[in-house]
């Protein structure tokens, strides 16, 4: 074997290695355990079939996998009834949330049949200006690609059908580096366009790229003064009764997990770290 070829072997054994302990694990109940007074939030970007590559887009037979096992092994709720939980300080118990971001069109015609054929309500993050729009997102034209956005009657078609519509900022802008007056226009005028689009109220918000540092706590602050409800990140953890809703941590998903048994061994260790901690 090549000197080339070692790091991808060794990476393939390891996930070979994760995903049969996540079967043990799963078949023994042990992560149902670690999870009895805790909640997780899923973050989805593309559903569809794209190359190894393409570290947002989930195939369309993995996301149909992963819901069976978020519906098998989770109480699957909408965001709204975890945020609600938070904030009355209820109990909290394997439940999960299913959440979009960006408000790509596939969402709308590869993850709804699937969320549907579960009975699985889910929380859609759009990017207000992007909508009906042919923007191509920064990362797209840098991978040389472009993938539709969903129009409004799209939205609201999601809106019509059950499903939660969040907002994203107007921009996808990066509110570790924004402030001041440009920022109160990306959150708080995501929040008035889109309630004005769907003639319904959108009290939940996630903010773009989602790591610790792409949040100045500043912004945060504004988050609550616009009139949301929650602020969600997306670098990975575990909510409990005690998280606040305005840090809330959501899990992304991503080519990475080769296996819903692999999520579910990921989730438990990650809550035992906790529990260490």
């Amino acid at each position: 074997m090549s000197s080339d070829a070692l790091p991808s072997a060794l990476a393939a054994v390891k996930q070979s290695i994760k995903n049969g302990l996540g079967a043990f694990m799963c078949a023994s109940r042990l992560d149902q355990i670690l999870l009895h007074d805790a909640a997780v939030v899923v973050a989805f970007h593309r559903i569809q079939d794209a190359p190894a590559s393409d570290g947002l887009s989930v195939a369309v037979d993995m996301f149909a996998r992963l819901c069976r096992f978020f519906a098998d092994r989770f109480r699957v709720v909408s965001l709204s009834e975890i945020v609600t939980r938070l904030e009355q300080g209820r109990r909290l118990d394997r439940h999960l949330a299913i959440t979009f971001d960006d408000g790509y069109r596939d969402n709308l015609v590869n993850a709804i049949p699937v969320l549907e054929k579960f009975a699985l309500p889910a929380t859609f993050f759009v990017v207000s200006d992007w909508i009906g729009t042919d923007a191509v997102p920064w990362w797209d034209r840098e991978a040389g690609v472009s993938h539709p956005l969903m129009t409004w009657n799209e939205i609201r078609t999601l809106h019509r059908k059950g499903f939660t519509v969040g907002a994203h900022t107007r921009t996808h802008v990066d509110l570790g580096r924004t402030a001041g007056q440009t920022a109160w226009d990306e959150i708080a005028g995501a929040r008035r366009i889109l309630e004005q689009g769907l003639d319904a109220p959108a009290d939940l918000f996630a903010y773009p790229y989602g790591r610790r540092d792409n949040l100045a706590e500043a912004n945060r602050d504004l988050v609550r003064r616009a009139g949301f409800r929650c602020c969600c990140s997306c670098y990975g953890g575990i909510a409990t009764r005690r998280t606040d809703p305005f840090y809330l941590p959501r899990v992304p998903i991503s080519p990475w997990y080769q296996s819903p048994n692999q999520f579910g061994l990921e989730l438990a260790l990650s809550r035992a770290q906790t529990n260490a901690a």
